[in-house]
C-alpha cells in the first residue's frame, strides 16, 4: 500500500503559517507570533488570520501540478487604518517570492497580487486582505 502524497493546498498553507511565525519584522508588529488558521474567539489584536484558498488544475500535458489563489486576513484596533497597511506590506514582504519548503510539492512560485484595508462593521476593527497566487508541482 502506497502512502498518499501530501494535500498540496494543506503542505503550503503550512509552510505560510511557519514562514509567517518565523518572520521577525511581522511578529514585532503583532507583538508575537499571532498567526492563525481559526483565530481563538478571544484573539489578540493585532493577528494575522490564514483565509480562502482556491486551487485549480494547472497541470500541463506531461507535468502536474496546481494553482492557489490565497487570502490572508491581518486585524487591527489601533484606532486606524495605518496599522492594517503595516501589517499587509509585512506579510506580502514575508511571503513573495519566499523559497518555501513544501511538504511533498515543489514552490514553483508565489506571488502578492493585491491588498487592501477596509473598516469592519464594527467600526474598531481595520482589516487587511492579502493575496497571493501560488503553483505548486508534486516531487
Amino acid at each position: 500500500m502506497s502512502v498518499p502524497l501530501a494535500s498540496p493546498a494543506l503542505s503550503l498553507r503550512k509552510a505560510i503559517h511557519d514562514a509567517l511565525a518565523a518572520d521577525a519584522p511581522l511578529t514585532g508588529l503583532l507583538g508575537g507570533a499571532r498567526i492563525h488558521d481559526v483565530p481563538p474567539k478571544d484573539a489578540a489584536f493585532p493577528f494575522v488570520a490564514l483565509g480562502e484558498a482556491v486551487v485549480s488544475d494547472w497541470s500541463t500535458a506531461t507535468e502536474a501540478g496546481c494553482e492557489h489563489a490565497l487570502t490572508l486576513h491581518a486585524f487591527s484596533r489601533s484606532g486606524g487604518r495605518a496599522e492594517a497597511f503595516a501589517l499587509a506590506a509585512a506579510v506580502q514582504e514575508a511571503l513573495h517570492d519566499a523559497p518555501l519548503a513544501v511538504a511533498g510539492h515543489a514552490l514553483v512560485n508565489l506571488r502578492a497580487t493585491s491588498a487592501e484595508v477596509v473598516r469592519e462593521k464594527d467600526g474598531r476593527t481595520f482589516h487587511a486582505l492579502v493575496r497571493f497566487r501560488a503553483v505548486t508541482e508534486p516531487l
